[in-house]
């Protein structure tokens, strides 16, 4: 809303320095710092809210060292997450913008699906929470809403020629091209190829001439598959201290890069990207979700004083793969996001496996001394905030690793 107040003053009322909001970096680094200071200042006060109506963390054995201390902690911290993201957000964005209507939608949505699944939990005493099936219904729900809109909004479209030697006229950091061919379309981008654009619409050409409107039929299945992948990796990631709040700060600005390059044409001209109208615009809400991030984690660092619950957890999972998809990364999230990929495959290839040999062998038998992988490092003796600090290097490498494929293709 600010940015309007701002925009009034400087184009109607000529007020000096008012014309600075039109900055995306400007507006990102305030939406940091109040995201930052939001969590941190009113977290403690969400915190000690939250411990008087006794929304504590129902500890399951599982016979983990230090697991039965964590009894009580209070959980729904995902509050923290989404009221010190979507505060900045509403005074220093475009609220017209459609990534980042989008954007508000997905946090809206997601965490209402957490906080239902954590209010089961702890008030209807149900350690299941909400039933897997609702869960996936509402996923699948956010997937429509947003690959409908991606695929048929004439705001969303892409611009992949931007190789080409044309004259720009720049408008702060918003760079137009005098001379635009934009369109709507689903391609999208493969790393580490040359030329490395690719249609989701080619996957029907067998179909014969005017596939390309039947793009749909394909795109929008795999934009719910991905936010249901994503979500629910960042879901199993939550288990230990400050690890989900981490690697997804990591993945997060990682993809703000990729946001800031892809929305500003001089610089998706230079690196011969993909340059992606308006989407720029998503650098604020970035900035101002990795500071909520980092600012859960002054209380959700070991010991933790909360846990975000599935309200964070859901969250941050469909935020993370809206991104991805809006700027057209979605098939680096497995590289980038390799720690949600590894904990979910963890989880998978240990209940695979543990079925087949009990109907093979009539004993089930186990990869892993526990499922996800980081209680599996618990079980051999590692501390969990060595675990922790572990994979949030992992996380640093994989994120350079992804910034890399700029270039390295």
């Amino acid at each position: 809303m600010l940015y309007y107040l701002f925009e009034y003053l400087d184009k109607i009322l000529n007020v000096s320095g008012a014309g600075v909001f039109q900055y995306i970096t400007f507006r990102s680094a305030l939406a940091f710092l109040l995201s930052l200071l939001l969590s941190t200042v009113f977290g403690k006060r969400i915190i000690n809210f939250l411990r008087n109506q006794q929304v504590g963390e129902t500890v399951r054995e599982l016979g983990l060292a230090g697991q039965n201390e964590k009894a009580g902690t209070p959980t729904m911290g995902g509050l923290i997450i989404i009221f010190a993201t979507l505060v900045p957000v509403m005074l220093f964005a475009k609220l017209h913008n459609i990534y980042i209507v989008l954007l508000i939608v997905t946090t809206l949505w997601m965490g209402t699906i957490g906080f239902i699944d954590d209010y089961i939990k702890i008030f209807k005493k149900d350690k299941e929470g909400l039933k897997g099936i609702f869960k996936v219904f509402g996923q699948v729900g956010l997937g429509l809403i947003v690959g409908t809109v991606l695929y048929f909004s004439p705001n969303v479209t892409v611009r992949t020629d931007t190789g080409k030697n044309d004259i720009f006229r720049v408008t702060t950091e918003n760079v137009i091209s005098q001379s635009p061919v934009e369109e709507k379309s689903t391609a999208t981008t493969i790393p580490f190829f040359k030329n490395n654009e690719f249609d989701y619409a080619e996957l029907l050409a067998w179909t014969g001439e005017g596939y390309e409107k039947w793009a749909w039929l394909i795109f929008i299945p795999v934009v719910i598959f991905i936010i249901t992948a994503v979500s629910n990796g960042a879901n199993l990631t939550d288990g230990i201290d400050g690890l989900a709040a981490g690697t997804s700060a990591i993945s997060v600005l990682a993809l703000g890069i990729f946001t800031f390059l892809s929305g500003n044409i001089i610089f998706s001209n230079y690196l011969n990207i993909m340059y992606i109208p308006n989407s720029g615009e998503m650098t604020v809400f970035i900035a101002a979700f990795v500071g909520s991030l980092i600012g859960f984690l002054w209380y959700n660092s070991y010991p933790a004083s909360v846990f975000m619950g599935d309200t964070g957890s859901l969250t941050i999972g469909g935020i993370i793969a809206v991104l991805a998809i809006a700027v057209r990364k979605e098939l680096l999230i497995p590289l980038l996001c390799g720690v949600f990929l590894v904990e979910n495959f963890s989880v998978v290839l240990q209940v695979a496996y543990f079925k087949y040999t009990k109907k093979r062998f009539g004993e089930g038998k186990r990869v892993f001394l526990m499922a996800p992988l980081h209680h599996h490092y618990q079980k051999k003796g590692y501390h969990e905030s060595k675990i922790v600090t572990r994979f949030w290097i992992v996380a640093i490498m994989l994120a350079i690793l992804s910034i890399v494929t700029l270039k390295l293709r």
